[in-house]
């Protein structure tokens, strides 16, 4: 009666990670009860969801080949576009949310299109392997945009590059998809806990790391002045991730944004320590989830990405 915090089913959104093939459902080591899911298996998945009370899926795309600039990702015969047509058709009520980056696709497996071309680069004063802030705009546009075309409700640019939601925003707007939402990665950081991700993604960088674009973990500050610039680019959610190592900053957030819906991300990392922990007997893993999801939501969230979501929409229900 006097609980100042509830958690629902309808707080979740659930990732999935979509292969190609049929009838693929591969397990991730790292992250036990998480599957690559070829497009009928992700169909399931989304239904069970549905199901469940959980209103939205996030969906991340393993391509079948990669190159400099990820040209699988804004593909209409993507492995995102056709998933996002298949749920869309068998879960119409659903919410589909499409990540729109360049990690998972490229090469390289940066999250965007990068310096490169010897003594010929397009940009000389800048290293090779620097990562082109507009250039990687360009692409970003065409993403959402093929998303968008494919039935995509909302698209997440994940990237932290700078000008990302103006960009889409317009480029959306352009395309006769004003009704799409953008839901940001405002405040992503560059943070240790992504590992099981970039297995289950097959997203992980080749060479250096991603600090140019992303976040370090001693900023709060920073994020505000990042959740401000997105809002006032037309950005109709924001996010902060991780989410555990972050709630001082989903609460800043949240004072600071107040008329946004704010998501915060449950990430792989996260998710893997419970799992690992319950596995040996240390913790109660159903108590231990339902604690953390209500630590995020009472920080502050509106909306929890959650690898979690299946389980803990059926122990809440």
């Amino acid at each position: 009666m006097v609980r100042e915090t509830s958690l629902a089913a309808d707080d979740f959104v659930y990732p999935l990670f979509v292969t190609h093939g049929r009838g693929v459902r591969k397990p991730i080591a790292s992250m036990p009860g998480v599957c690559q899911l070829s497009v009928d298996q992700s169909i399931a998945e989304a239904e069970l969801a549905a199901s469940l009370g959980v209103p939205a899926v996030l969906l991340f795309g393993i391509p079948a080949s990669k190159d400099p600039i990820g040209k699988e990702n804004f593909s209409p015969h993507g492995v995102v576009a056709q998933a996002v047509r298949a749920i869309k058709q068998a879960v119409p009520a659903l919410v589909v949310i499409t990540d729109v980056c360049l990690c998972e696709y490229t090469d390289h497996g940066h999250c965007g299109v990068l310096n490169t071309g010897g003594e010929e680069r397009p940009h000389p004063r800048l290293p090779e392997g620097y990562l082109l802030n507009d250039e990687t705009l360009d692409v970003l546009d065409r993403v959402a945009v093929a998303h968008a075309e494919a039935g995509a409700d909302v698209v997440a640019p994940s990237g932290m590059i700078d000008g990302m939601v103006r960009s889409i925003r317009t480029a959306l707007d352009a395309a006769n998809f004003a009704h799409v939402g953008i839901l940001s990665y405002s405040a992503k950081y560059a943070s240790s806990f992504y590992g099981p991700f970039r297995e289950a993604a097959e997203g992980g960088p080749r060479f250096g790391d991603r600090k140019t674009h992303q976040m370090d973990p001693a900023n709060a500050r920073e994020a505000l002045r990042e959740a401000e610039r997105d809002v006032a680019e037309g950005a109709d959610m924001l996010m902060v991730k991780p989410a555990l190592a972050y709630l001082d900053v989903i609460r800043l957030l949240r004072d600071r944004f107040g008329s946004h819906p704010l998501a915060a991300y449950n990430v792989s990392g996260e998710y893997a320590m419970i799992k690992a922990a319950a596995a040996n007997g240390w913790i109660d893993e159903r108590a231990a989830v339902l604690e953390t999801l209500t630590a995020i939501k009472r920080a502050g969230a509106d909306i929890i990405i959650t690898y979690h979501a299946k389980e803990a929409a059926q122990w809440l229900k």
